[in-house]
C-alpha cells in the first residue's frame, strides 16, 4: 500500500474513532444491561412470573380486558393492545388523547384468560427506563436518535479503516500476538488490534443495525404517509368514530384472515399506525424470525368490517429484523451471554484505543511504525512511537 494512500486510511481510523468512542462507550455501557431488560424485571419484580391457564379455559373477552384497564385510569382512551408470546399476559397501554406519546403513556397487564389485573412497572419509570432513554436518544428525542445514528456510522467507518490498516501493520505476525515484552504502548496496540479484529463482524453488524434503527420514527411516519393515508383517504371526510367496534370481533376476523398467523397487538384508532378510522391488528409468524415481520390488518373500527392486508415495504421489514439483531433477543439466553462478552470486548477496543490516543506520537511516526511493524516475529523493528 502506497505511504499516502495507508496516510489517508489513518487519519480516516484517526478522526472517525475520537469523535465517536465517547458515544460508544456510553452506548456499549448502556445496552449490556438491555440484552438482559427481561431477566432483570423478573429478578426486580418488575415483570413478576404469570401464572399458567388453568386446563380447559379460554381467553376472556378482549373488550373486557380494555375495560378493566380503563377503570385504572380514569379519562384516558385505549390506545394499543397486545399479547406477550412467553405468557399469558395481556397489556393495555392507555392515554389522555389518541397521539399520546409512548413516555405519558399508561400500561395496565391482565391476565388472559382470568382477566385478572397484574403487578405491572410504568414503561416510563424505573432504572431501566432511564437506561433505554439514554441508550436510544440521550433523552433529546428525535434528534438524539439522529446523533447517535451518525456516531453509529462514524464507527462502522472506524471498524473498516482499522480493518485496512490491521493488514499492513501485522502482515509478518501470527494472528493474536501481543508484544509485552517492549514498550507499554505497542502492547496497548496489539491488543486493540486482535481484539478490534475478533469483535470485528459483531461490532460492524450492532453499529449498522443501531444506525436503522435511529430511523425508527422517520421511516414509521414514512409508512403511515405512503399506504395508511391512501385507505385514510377514503375517510377524510368522516369525523373519527365516537363509538367503536367490537375489538374481540375484529381480531377474529384477523385471524381469519391472516390463518397462519397470530395477532401480536392492536393499534386503536388515531394512534398513527392504523389511520383515525380503523383497528390495526398487526398479525405476526410462529418462528424466531417471522415473529419480527408483521403484517397489518385493517378492520373498520366503527362496522368491525375487513378493509384491508397492506403489505409492509421493504423498509420497514429491515427495521423490523434490525431491532432485535441490534439487542440479541431473537434467541435464547446463550445468545444473549455471547452478546454480552462481545459488548465487554468491544468496551475494551474503545478503552485501548483511548489509551493509544492518551499515548501517541505523530502522526508520521506512527506511520513508520505501521509499515516497519511485523518485519520479524520477535519485534526487533516495531518503530518507536
Amino acid at each position: 500500500m502506497q505511504r499516502s494512500t495507508l496516510k489517508a486510511w489513518f487519519l480516516v481510523h484517526k478522526w472517525t474513532s475520537l469523535v465517536c468512542t465517547l458515544f460508544l462507550l456510553l452506548l456499549c455501557l448502556t445496552g449490556l444491561p438491555l440484552v438482559f431488560w427481561e431477566e432483570i424485571s423478573h429478578l426486580t419484580g418488575a415483570d413478576p412470573e404469570v401464572a399458567p391457564a388453568a386446563a380447559g379455559a379460554r381467553p376472556a373477552n378482549i373488550d373486557a380486558l380494555v375495560a378493566k384497564a380503563l377503570a385504572q385510569y380514569p379519562g384516558d382512551v385505549p390506545l394499543f393492545f397486545g399479547w406477550d408470546d412467553h405468557s399469558p399476559s395481556v397489556y393495555v397501554n392507555t392515554g389522555a388523547r389518541p397521539d399520546t406519546p409512548p413516555p405519558e403513556m399508561h400500561t395496565a397487564v391482565l391476565h388472559q384468560y382470568s382477566g385478572e389485573l397484574l403487578p405491572a412497572a410504568q414503561f416510563n419509570e424505573g432504572v431501566m427506563y432511564f437506561v433505554y432513554r439514554l441508550h436510544t436518544d440521550l433523552f433529546l428525542g428525535l434528534p438524539g436518535m439522529l446523533f447517535l445514528g451518525a456516531m453509529a456510522l462514524l464507527f462502522a467507518t472506524a471498524i473498516v479503516s482499522g480493518l485496512v490498516l490491521y493488514g499492513p501493520f501485522m502482515r509478518k505476525l501470527p494472528f493474536g500476538t501481543l508484544r509485552t515484552g517492549r514498550s507499554r504502548r505497542l502492547a496497548w496496540l496489539d491488543l486493540h488490534n486482535v481484539l478490534g479484529v475478533v469483535t470485528l463482524g459483531w461490532a460492524l453488524v450492532v453499529g449498522i443495525t443501531g444506525a436503522i434503527n435511529t430511523l425508527a420514527g422517520p421511516l414509521e411516519s414514512a409508512w403511515q404517509s405512503e399506504q395508511l393515508g391512501e385507505f385514510a383517504a377514503r375517510y377524510q371526510d368522516r369525523p373519527r368514530p365516537q363509538r367503536l367496534a367490537s375489538l374481540d370481533a375484529a381480531v377474529a376476523t384477523a385471524r381469519a384472515a391472516e390463518p397462519g398467523m397470530t395477532p401480536a397487538f392492536v393499534s386503536f384508532p388515531g394512534t398513527g399506525y392504523s389511520g383515525d378510522h380503523h383497528y390495526g391488528v398487526f398479525m405476526h409468524g410462529n418462528t424466531p424470525l417471522t415473529e419480527r415481520l408483521y403484517r397489518p390488518v385493517l378492520i373498520d373500527a366503527q362496522t368491525g368490517e375487513l378493509t384491508a392486508q397492506p403489505q409492509l415495504p421493504g423498509y420497514m421489514s429491515l427495521l423490523l429484523l434490525s431491532q432485535p439483531l441490534h439487542f440479541g433477543d431473537y434467541g435464547s439466553m446463550p445468545l444473549k451471554i455471547l452478546w454480552a462478552l462481545l459488548d465487554l470486548l468491544t468496551i475494551a477496543v474503545l478503552v485501548s484505543g483511548l489509551t493509544l490516543w492518551f499515548k501517541r506520537g505523530s502522526t508520521e511516526a506512527r506511520l513508520r511504525e505501521i509499515e516497519r511493524a511485523g518485519v520479524d516475529e520477535n519485534g526487533r523493528a516495531e518503530g518507536r512511537a
